[in-house]
């Protein structure tokens, strides 16, 4: 049984239903989806193998030399991984490239031990084509800026039409943004933000955080980045001291406790390195004076910190934004100030939108 029509695919995508993708790992690891498990029905190797016989002869040489090198013990072990999926999850749909060869052998595989699992027809090709439609629709999206330390990220949590962009690239948006979880391919963030831009749908406002072109390595799509562009602004107010504390608590202490997680005894070292790699990363734009005052502030931390104190990071912080990322802002926003329809404290602007936006708090 074939999923053939784009709304059946869309809904797919929307609900994260389960979906086996039998391409190699390769293909899996150059762009996916959320929802995906990669249960390839040919490793890396055999599909180069598959691939050369295909180009050198013909497509039953391929199709034959396939059956070959995937028989025996290793189709049996193939079949398993798929059979236990299909089991943990009766919902789950099936594809492959171009919902061809791959997809239909392995359906047929999984009926001989009484399995249907439905194949997408067009496979991982008509659903990306789908998903960067939907990227290219005029999307009526609303901005939110604020200096940095704001809290942003927190304030768009509290409306249901809303989208984090550093969530779906795992990346803060700034030079201290890395974080310990690798940022997803490309392709992997515009399905994923596609999927949820799909999901809220073009007929309301979206608010999202006012972002540069990049977040990390990952680009936006130029159509978001265009309508990004033209979109009206609110702006959140608040102090210097109360901003570095934000910065404190999620780049000190939640970033701390990741690495010591992660890195165990080794943890100071990683997260010395983190943030005075973070800090050397913009020494040009921060000049040399700046840069060592900060740099030098960041060691005396780093010192006290080793003792249990933490409370030193403040200062380099409330340094950094005076010096660097508070000018920045202030000069980025100018050329935005036609754009601006409200600016107040976090409350304030949540409350102002509440009135003049409804609609964003409805996910429907």
């Amino acid at each position: 049984m074939d999923i053939a029509t784009d709304k059946d695919i869309q809904q797919l995508l929307i609900n994260q239903t389960p979906l086996i993708d039998v391409r190699a790992p390769v293909e899996f690891h150059r762009g996916s989806f959320p929802a995906a498990f990669n249960l390839p029905i040919l490793d890396d190797a055999e599909r180069e193998q598959v691939g050369i016989a295909y180009q050198k002869h013909d497509q039953a040489s391929a199709v034959q030399l396939g059956h070959q090198l995937v028989s025996g013990k290793v189709r049996d072990k193939r079949l398993a991984a798929w059979q236990e999926f299909a089991i943990q999850h009766p919902e789950a749909a099936l594809y492959c490239f171009r919902g061809g060869q791959r997809s239909s052998i392995a359906c047929e595989w999984l009926q001989s031990v009484g399995i249907s699992v439905p194949r997408i027809a067009g496979g991982y090709k008509r659903m990306r084509r789908l998903l960067l439609n939907e990227l290219e629709l005029p999307w009526p999206l609303l901005l939110v800026s604020g200096q940095t330390g704001c809290g942003k990220t927190a304030f768009l949590a509290d409306f249901a039409r809303s989208l984090d962009l550093e969530a779906l690239a795992r990346h803060r948006g700034s030079a201290f943004g890395a974080r310990l979880v690798a940022q997803p391919s490309q392709i992997d963030f515009e399905n994923a933000l596609a999927i949820d831009l799909m999901r809220l749908g073009n007929k309301k406002p979206i608010i999202v955080e006012d972002e540069s072109r990049m977040i990390g390595r990952i680009n936006l799509p130029p159509s978001i980045q265009a309508s990004m562009a033209k979109a009206q602004l609110v702006v959140i107010s608040a102090p210097l001291a109360s901003r570095a504390a934000n910065i404190h608590d999620e780049y000190i202490v939640q970033q701390w406790a990741e690495y010591r997680q992660e890195y165990g005894q080794d943890a100071f070292k990683h997260f010395e390195g983190y943030l005075l790699g973070a800090v050397d990363a913009i020494s040009r734009r921060l000049g040399n004076l700046a840069h060592a005052e900060v740099r030098d502030m960041m060691a005396t931390a780093l010192e006290a910190q080793q003792k249990g104190d933490f409370s030193h990071h403040l200062a380099w912080i409330e340094r950094l934004l005076a010096a660097y990322y508070d000018p920045m802002y202030s000069y980025q926003l100018e050329k935005k100030q036609n754009r601006i329809i409200f600016e107040g404290s976090s409350q304030e602007v949540a409350d102002w939108l509440r009135v003049n936006y409804p609609s964003l708090l409805d996910s429907a």
